[in-house]
C-alpha cells in the first residue's frame, strides 16, 4: 500500500517502465524490476503483504529507488494478487507462493537472492528459507505472518477482524476499507479519501475478489501449515525482524517466539509505527535494510 513518499522527489523509477511478466512453473508471474544490469549484481526479492488491493507495487515501489542502486531488485505480485494469475492452490499459501518464486528465479537464471517481505509476504520468505534455502541469502522480514505468535494479545486481533470483514461482505463498502487500512497504521490521517477510493476500486475487481477468496480457503484448508513459529528454529539465514510498536494486525508480542527460536535473528522495533513499517517509517527502514544487507 503506497501511504507516504519517502521525500526523495520524483523516482525514475515508475510503474510501467519496471513492469515484467514470466512464466514459471506454469503460471505468469507479473513483477518490476530496477537496479544494475550486471548479471552479477546481488539480488533482492521483496513480496508484499495481502488485504484487498495488494500488490507489489502498492507496497514496495516507493522503496525501489532506495535499493536499485545497490541491488536488482524485483518486486514480485504474489500469486492470487495484481497483475499475476490467480489459481485453485493444491497446497497452503505459504509453500505455493515459494514455489512459485523459486520458479521464477530459475527463468531468471538467479541462483541466490537476498528477500524481503511483509505481513504475508514475510511468511512466504520464511517458507522460502525452509523449502528452498540453497536460493536464500539473508532474510528482512516485516510482522511476517505465520511466523508472528501472539503471547499477549488476544486473536484474531483487530486488522485480522478488520480483514475477514472486507472479505466476507458480499459487496465491500468504502467503509469497510476505511476501517482495515486504518488497522494498518498508526496514525489514522495517513488513511486518505484517495487512498480509500483507490483501494477500492481494487477491492471490488472480480479477478482480485477470486484470488482473495482462493487464499483464504488454501488457508482455512491446511491450517496447520501457516504456523511457521513451529519450524522457525530451522530458519538458519541472518533475519532481520522488523516490527511496528503499536502494529495492530500482527502486534509486537508476536515477535518474540521467532527472536529466541531462529539461530541469526535480531529485531528493530519502529515507535509510533503500525503494521507497515516499510511505509510509516520509510526513510529509516531503507536504512536499516541496507545496512543489514551490506547496501
Amino acid at each position: 500500500m503506497t501511504i507516504i513518499s519517502d521525500g526523495r522527489g520524483p523516482s525514475p523509477y515508475t510503474y510501467e517502465n519496471t513492469s515484467r511478466t514470466r512464466r514459471a512453473g506454469g503460471l505468469v508471474l507479473h513483477f518490476h524490476e530496477g537496479g544494475p544490469a550486471d548479471p552479477g549484481a546481488p539480488v533482492l526479492v521483496m513480496l508484499h503483504g495481502g488485504g484487498p488491493g495488494a500488490t507489489a507495487w502498492s507496497a514496495f515501489g516507493p522503496s525501489l529507488a532506495a535499493f536499485a542502486p545497490h541491488f536488482r531488485v524485483l518486486l514480485v505480485d504474489q500469486l492470487g494478487f495484481g497483475r499475476s494469475d490467480k489459481p485453485e492452490l493444491d497446497k497452503d499459501f505459504f509453500a505455493f507462493s515459494a514455489d512459485a518464486v523459486a520458479a521464477l528465479l530459475g527463468e531468471l537464471g538467479i541462483g541466490k537472492a537476498h528477500f524481503a517481505g511483509a505481513s504475508l509476504g514475510g511468511g512466504v520468505c520464511v517458507r522460502m528459507a525452509l523449502d528452498h534455502p540453497d536460493l536464500v541469502d539473508q532474510l528482512v522480514l516485516t510482522a511476517p505472518a505465520g511466523l508472528a505468535l501472539n503471547l499477549f494479545t488476544a486473536e484474531p486481533t483487530e486488522g485480522v477482524k478488520r480483514l475477514v470483514d472486507v472479505n466476507l461482505a458480499a459487496e465491500p463498502t468504502r467503509a469497510h476499507l476505511r476501517g482495515f487500512l486504518t488497522s494498518l497504521v498508526h496514525d489514522p490521517a495517513l488513511v486518505t479519501d484517495e487512498l480509500v477510493e483507490e483501494r477500492y476500486a481494487q477491492a471490488i475487481d472480480p479477478e482480485a475478489r477470486i484470488g482473495a477468496r482462493r487464499i483464504g480457503a488454501a488457508f482455512a484448508k491446511w491450517p496447520e501449515a501457516g504456523m511457521l513459529w513451529r519450524e522457525a528454529h530451522r530458519v538458519t539465514a541472518p533475519t532481520l525482524l522488523t516490527w511496528g510498536r503499536e502494529d495492530r494486525v500482527n502486534p509486537v508480542d508476536g515477535a518474540f517466539v521467532a527472536l529466541k527460536a531462529m539461530p541469526d535473528a535480531r529485531l528493530h522495533v519502529f515507535p509510533r509505527c503500525g503494521h507497515l513499517a516499510y511505509a510509516e517509517r520509510a526513510a529509516e527502514f531503507q536504512r536499516l535494510v541496507l545496512d543489514f544487507l551490506g547496501g
